[in-house]
């Protein structure tokens, strides 16, 4: 993208604050984000930060693109408040392509969930039959099925990119979000300083762990190529939290037994494992993951070595 006017909402947040700066350094790049989960300190001075939620009127939707990435982000969030996780995450997706609609932008690009096609050990294609067992994943399928509506009704190009477990580090935009952060950023910190990094059950759990700035890529060519529908973010591969340990501490150079915990989420809810199919956005697109799980570790890792 170059020359562009771009709205980034949640664009204090991890992802979006990755997204605006990379975007910044050619388009002219605005952020909408009600602090919550976002922080201005995250993005560069070249973008213009509004603070404000997403629900709100008067939003600054002049745009050529929106990127609607603002949401309650898990499972946790909207147990504790059902009726506001709605509200943000649905009725925030409304309010801000209507907004968009009617100052004539027609290209969205926006974040679902990959939690949706529950435990899966292979690669999951966007076609397969999805399930929706929590307040998050229901909000999230509403957005895809509202972005049908406004594509069908209004001719505007809608696309719902579906990221599965997207990591970064503390060395960049994570930590602010502390218990929210992806694990392997929870458990680096948590070595890097002589800590056990506690795992949920028997720690056979896997994750498809796919590097902030391939889901930036994504993100960038899914606008650029004006798609519409729904799209994987996802590397194929996934890996298990005790490996992603072991892999933390040969990069650290400790030697850091886990701590095992009971899982607090509901065995009849909790996402096991994830994989996912990115053919459909390949084909589309000519994207494909880059960062090797090795190499996001050693990123990962880098700032304490």
């Amino acid at each position: 993208m170059h020359g562009q006017r771009v709205l980034v909402t949640g664009g204090g947040g991890f992802i979006g604050s990755n997204l605006a700066n990379t975007l910044a350094v050619d388009n002219d790049v605005i952020v909408v984000d009600d602090g919550y989960l976002g922080t201005p300190e995250n993005v560069n001075d070249s973008v213009e930060y509004v603070e404000r939620s997403v629900v709100e009127e008067d939003l600054p939707t002049d745009v050529d693109v929106v990127f609607h990435l603002a949401a309650l982000s898990s499972y946790a969030m909207h147990e504790e408040n059902p009726t506001h996780g709605a509200r943000v995450n649905v009725e925030g997706f409304v309010n801000t392509v209507e907004q968009a609609r009617d100052d004539g932008c027609d290209t969205v690009v926006y974040a679902s969930t990959s939690s949706i096609y529950g435990s899966q050990t292979e690669p999951s294609p966007e076609d397969m039959d999805v399930t929706v067992n929590t307040g998050y994943e229901a909000s999230k399928m509403a957005r895809e099925t509202y972005a049908e509506y406004f594509h069908n009704h209004y001719d505007i190009s809608l696309a719902g990119m579906r990221f599965f477990s997207v990591y970064q580090g503390y060395g960049g935009a994570e930590e602010h979000k502390g218990e929210y952060a992806n694990v392997i950023a929870q458990f680096a910190d948590d070595m890097a300083n002589g800590e056990s990094p506690v795992l949920y059950g028997d720690g056979t759990q896997t994750r498809d762990f796919t590097h902030v700035e391939d889901i930036v890529r994504g993100l960038e060519q899914a606008a650029d190529d004006e798609l519409h529908g729904i799209y994987n973010l996802g590397t194929g591969e996934a890996y298990d939290f005790l490996t992603v340990v072991e892999m933390l501490n040969d990069e650290l150079g400790t030697d850091i037994d886990p701590e095992f915990v009971d899982n607090p989420i509901p065995d009849d809810v909790y996402v096991h494992d994830t994989c996912g199919d990115y053919e459909k956005m390949h084909a589309a697109t000519g994207w494909e993951p880059q960062i090797s799980f090795e190499e996001g570790i050693r990123r990962v890792c880098e700032p304490y070595n």
